[in-house]
């Protein structure tokens, strides 16, 4: 487990062009701390002591704004930006090296029992206030636009947008870095209307050459 956190230490340095040194990171950082009492939760509850676990993901929520159920499986690498709103369910299974911003959600549905949460493959990143909603798998690789609602399963190395969820980039190659990069997600309605205008002129420019083809016709 020390290991662990000590990857989650680095793991700032990595992503987080504003950390300065260590121990500004270790001290301000709520997402650091979420994840490091969340560490510590989820070895109670293997242990079957729920009670101790959710009185420290209890006071973890009050101290970070952050809520992650200790029954959630999170891998190594994982990195919370700021992190205020951040819910993350029991069931919740995420990999190596994800990302989340602000406001995400992993949730389930319904009042079902068992795996009622999402799947995070390795290397995901979650844009500020996506939510996730269900028991189903995000592919490894792939990103979530920011306020998007996804509802159903995303394979590898895809990028899904919208309300509800949108696969609209879906590559072929393996991602070998960590992309950060969710403000230059695709836009599929300012693509569609960009479309739309490139055929209005095209029309446009049609209409002009007729009628100054009739306006030549009637002069003769």
């Amino acid at each position: 487990m020390l290991r662990t956190i000590r990857r989650d230490v680095q793991v700032v340095f990595e992503r987080d062009p504003a950390a300065k040194n260590l121990l500004e990171v270790l001290l301000c950082y709520p997402g650091l701390h979420a994840i490091c009492m969340h560490r510590i939760a989820h070895r109670f509850y293997r242990w079957r002591l729920f009670t101790i676990a959710r009185l420290i993901s209890h006071f973890s929520r009050f101290l970070t704004g952050v809520e992650i159920h200790p029954g959630a499986r999170i891998g190594e690498g994982f990195f919370i930006d700021h992190g205020s709103g951040v819910v993350i369910g029991e069931t919740t299974e995420i990999g190596r090296n994800v990302t989340l911003y602000q406001g995400v959600t992993l949730g389930g549905t319904g009042k079902e029992k068992g795996k009622r949460h999402p799947t995070l493959g390795d290397n995901v990143v979650v844009s500020a206030g996506a939510k996730i909603l269900g028991s189903f798998e995000i592919g490894e690789n792939s990103k979530i636009g920011a306020g998007s609602v996804v509802l159903k399963p995303v394979p590898p190395n895809c990028t899904v947008v919208g309300v509800p969820g949108r696969i609209v980039r879906r590559g072929g190659q393996r991602v070998d870095t960590i992309d950060l990069r969710h403000d230059e997600l695709p836009d599929p309605v300012a693509e569609a209307l960009a479309v739309m205008q490139a055929r209005i002129e095209k029309l446009e420019a049609k209409i002009r050459q007729l009628e100054e083809e009739q306006q030549v016709g009637g002069d003769k």
